[in-house]
C-alpha cells in the first residue's frame, strides 16, 4: 500500500487512511453539479494534493482544481474525450503575454476542439457581469486557440458555447466528441 495515499469521493468523503487534518480538508470541498469522482490524494505538510491523471503528478487541491478534476472526468466519461486528448494549462500567447487555458481537448488531428475555463465554486457565474467577464477571458484565449467549443464552469453552473460564423451560440448541453 502506498504511504500517505488516500482515495476520496465527493459523495462519501471517505478516506482509506486518515491523516491528521486530512478529513477536514476533504470535507471542505463543496458538492459539485457533476457525477461523483474518486481521487487519489495525499498530504504534503499543510496541503492536500490530488493525483492529476492528465499530467501524471500530484497537484495542490484548490477549489479551482476540484472543479477541473470533475470537468476532466466528465469530459472523458460522458463526452467522448480520451484522457490523452486532454491538455491542462494549455499555453496561450496573448498580446505577448503568456497565459494558460485551464483545459483544452484536442481532436484526432491534434487540433483544439474544446477550450474550458474552470473557476472556483465561489465565483458566482449566476451574476451576469461575472459571467460576461469569464466569457470575455475564454473568448480572448479562444481567439488564439481556435477551438470549436468553449466551456465555462465553476462546478455548480456550466455554460457551453459553439463558435459559428455568426459568433458564439450557447448550447443546452456539453459538446460530444466524435
Amino acid at each position: 500500500m502506498r504511504k500517505n495515499v488516500s482515495y476520496i469521493s465527493d459523495y462519501s468523503y471517505i478516506c482509506v487512511k486518515v491523516i491528521k487534518n486530512f478529513v477536514h480538508a476533504m470535507n471542505s470541498t463543496p458538492k459539485l453539479n457533476f457525477p461523483a469522482i474518486n481521487l487519489r490524494a495525499k498530504r504534503d505538510k499543510e496541503r492536500t494534493l490530488v493525483f492529476d491523471e492528465v499530467r501524471s503528478m500530484y497537484v495542490v487541491l484548490t477549489p479551482e482544481e476540484w472543479v477541473r478534476r470533475h470537468l476532466v472526468a466528465f469530459l472523458t466519461t460522458h463526452c467522448g474525450a480520451t484522457l490523452h486528448s486532454v491538455v491542462e494549462e494549455y499555453p496561450v500567447n496573448l498580446n505577448n503575454m503568456a497565459q494558460r487555458a485551464d483545459v483544452v481537448v484536442m481532436d484526432n488531428n491534434a487540433q483544439p476542439v474544446i477550450l474550458a475555463e474552470c473557476k472556483s465554486p465561489d465565483v458566482n457565474l449566476g451574476n451576469k457581469n461575472t459571467l460576461q467577464e469569464v466569457f470575455a477571458q475564454a473568448t480572448r484565449y479562444n481567439a488564439v486557440v481556435q477551438a470549436r467549443y468553449i466551456i465555462i464552469t465553476n462546478g455548480l453552473r456550466h455554460y457551453c458555447y459553439e463558435y459559428t460564423e455568426a459568433g458564439y451560440a450557447q448550447l443546452t448541453s456539453f459538446p460530444k466528441m466524435g
